[in-house]
């Protein structure tokens, strides 16, 4: 069987807004959402920035019972519930009421850890001999599937239901497992996503590595400078993005809005081998990966008219731009248009590629370009190799057809897929 795989269902919880209205009105303004973290401050990080979701009680209550939320203290479940929980209600799916679950329907909701702060409270009380006072839903906040389970239980999922993990490619890979099982006929329905957790003991070992900005500690808006001239490290933040992914039969059959289609994709590793390692990447896997991506989804290059890179804002940019330049053999006025949403967000790690392919889906279905924040002068390695204007800074008011959004991870790992503006079929 191969099913044609459509998008029907987004869900969205990130640093610069909370629901699909908010954060479309974010991409389109290119509004931030990183500001200045006190804590960060207090533990003496370096970067003293981050992009978290603005949540407070009211948001929070509607999507868990008073007994879940009794000691509950896990940041990246609550984040990936609402997000899952908003994409199934924007699909339009019914939660399933009676004792059978929906034995068609599954899930692929990624996360890279789960419940690290509920995970810090159980350490001391095991030290201090409290081991009775852990609670009974411990285990449930910090395995590291906890999204997916809880997200299951609230939705009667029967199909498949797994937590992926990949670093920040993770959120990519959830969209491309959820596509490959539809499109073997093996489910009609897959919520796909992924939830990162926030805080410092999320971001202490980036901040450890050097790898996080310190220069902005000041201006938090400005911080994150993706393919930047003055570009000095990424920005941590944290969220969660959600995708119902469905076969175009069973969408058409319910008569369910279509935002966008999945053409295909590819997923690989480098090897930690070449140019690769643990922390960077193999240009030969990611050139790779690109093109095979293209390939699968039945695409030619110069058919695609966005990327939306992975781009953290640190001295990988120039060289992930060299990867694209080559695996699509395009350079220059020819290259296609790119933005980055990290500008706006900050590196949400595991959740990266999740927001990222949100993002990506409004661009298609409301036909605009969101711009690159941050991106006043881009670096010099850039503009040697694709035009200026291929960098749009502005938002601009445009449809295209073919998107690729890519996400690479430590680990030497890499995902890309290919998403198409979805055409009604004809009466």
């Amino acid at each position: 069987m191969d099913n044609r795989v459509v998008i029907t269902g987004l869900g969205v919880v990130a640093p610069n807004g909370v629901g699909l209205e908010a954060f479309e009105s974010a991409l389109r303004a290119g509004r931030s959402g990183i500001r200045f973290d006190r804590e960060l401050e207090e533990l003496k990080f370096s970067c003293q920035i981050s992009g978290k979701p603005q949540l407070g009680e009211p948001d929070i209550a509607p999507y868990f019972s008073t007994l879940e939320l009794r000691n509950f203290n896990s940041k990246g479940i609550m984040y990936g519930v609402m997000a899952g929980m908003d994409s199934w209600k924007d699909a339009g799916l019914p939660l399933s009421e009676k004792d059978e679950p929906s034995w068609d329907y599954g899930m692929v909701f990624g996360s890279g850890t789960s419940g690290i702060d509920r995970f810090r409270e159980a350490i001391y009380d095991i030290d201090a001999l409290n081991v009775r006072r852990l609670g009974s839903t411990v285990v449930l906040q910090t395995m590291n599937s906890g999204v997916s389970a809880y997200l299951s239980g609230k939705l009667g999922l029967g199909n498949q239901v797994i937590t992926n993990s990949s670093a920040c490619s993770t959120g990519t890979e959830s969209l491309l497992m959820a596509y490959e099982r539809i499109r073997s006929g093996k489910a009609s329905v897959v919520l796909s996503g992924a939830t990162s957790d926030s805080g410092p003991y999320i971001w202490g070992g980036f901040d450890a590595m050097k790898v996080c900005t310190y220069k902005y500690n000041q201006e938090p808006e400005h911080g994150s400078r993706p393919m930047s001239s003055n570009a000095s490290g990424f920005v941590p933040g944290s969220g969660a993005g959600a995708l119902v992914v469905e076969s175009l039969d069973h969408a058409l059959a319910r008569g369910a809005r279509i935002y966008a289609e999945v053409l295909g994709g590819h997923v690989n590793s480098g090897g930690q081998r070449g140019k690769g390692s643990m922390t960077a990447p193999n240009p030969v896997a990611v050139q790779r990966c690109i093109r095979e991506a293209l390939h699968h989804a039945g695409v030619s290059a110069d058919e695609v008219d966005l990327i939306n890179g992975h781009l953290t804002a640190t001295a990988m940019d120039a060289l992930e731009i060299r990867n694209w330049v080559e695996a699509l053999d395009r350079c220059g006025t020819d290259f296609p248009l790119i933005n980055t949403l990290k500008g706006m967000t900050g590196h949400c790690l595991t959740a990266a590629g999740s927001i990222e392919c949100v993002a990506s889906v409004l661009q298609l279905y409301s036909n605009f370009v969101f711009p690159n924040v941050n991106c006043e002068e881009p670096h010099p390695e850039i503009l040697n190799l694709i035009d200026s204007e291929k960098i749009p800074r502005e938002t601009l008011n445009r449809q295209s057809r073919i998107l690729i959004k890519a996400s690479f991870g430590f680990g030497d790992i890499n995902a890309c897929v290919v998403l198409k503006k979805y055409a009604e079929p004809d009466a």
